[in-house]
């Protein structure tokens, strides 16, 4: 079972991307992407995936991770850096026909126990308001909305309305990390 008591999907196994599946990291993207075809977001069914540098940058920090089913190959990836106030979850992608699999969710617990370990007190992201696999899939795992941005995420904020995103769509959720007691 995960962290809120689901069944963890089978045979799956969650680690650290390898720098020569960053190509398949990049395909992950791309093809998770086309799940936004058709709606208010279609835009991001054209946008790039992310580039290689960036990418290659997460791996070197130990912030690009992937979900394997099955084997080795890669059907989801998990992209996060620090950040003041908790560990921002850049990128989450589940290849379309692994979705329902509980991958996405498997990625971020794993996340959780990165952050837990670094002493940080929460996950963060930022993602659109209504579609389902966003925002509202979010809460159901524990995510919630943060109505007053500190200062860290007020500046990402600024970087999206700089790349053109209309931050009117767009939530920023947390799901706070508690920390074991070492009390005792």
């Amino acid at each position: 079972m995960d962290r809120l008591g689901f069944p963890k999907p089978a045979r799956h196994r969650i680690r650290p991307a390898l720098r020569s599946e960053l190509a398949a990291v990049r395909a992950i993207e791309r093809e998770a992407a086309q799940r936004f075809a058709g709606t208010a977001e279609a835009w991001i069914a054209q946008d790039p995936p992310a580039p290689e540098a960036l990418l290659d940058a997460r791996l070197e920090a130990g912030g690009l991770w992937v979900a394997c089913l099955d084997g080795e190959k890669p059907v989801a990836a998990l992209r996060f850096h620090p950040l003041e106030g908790g560990l921002y979850i850049e990128q989450l992608d589940v290849l379309p026909e692994f979705a329902g699999m509980r991958l996405g969710a498997a990625l971020l617990d794993r996340a959780e126990e990165v952050a837990r370990l670094a002493g940080l007190p929460a996950l963060l992201l930022s993602t659109f308001r209504d579609i389902p696999w966003n925002a509202p899939w979010y809460a159901r795992i524990g995510f919630e909305v943060i109505d007053v941005l500190p200062p860290e995420l007020e500046a990402l904020r600024s970087e999206h309305l700089a790349r053109g995103l209309d931050e009117s769509r767009r939530v920023f959720m947390r799901r706070d990390i508690h920390q074991p007691d070492t009390a005792g």
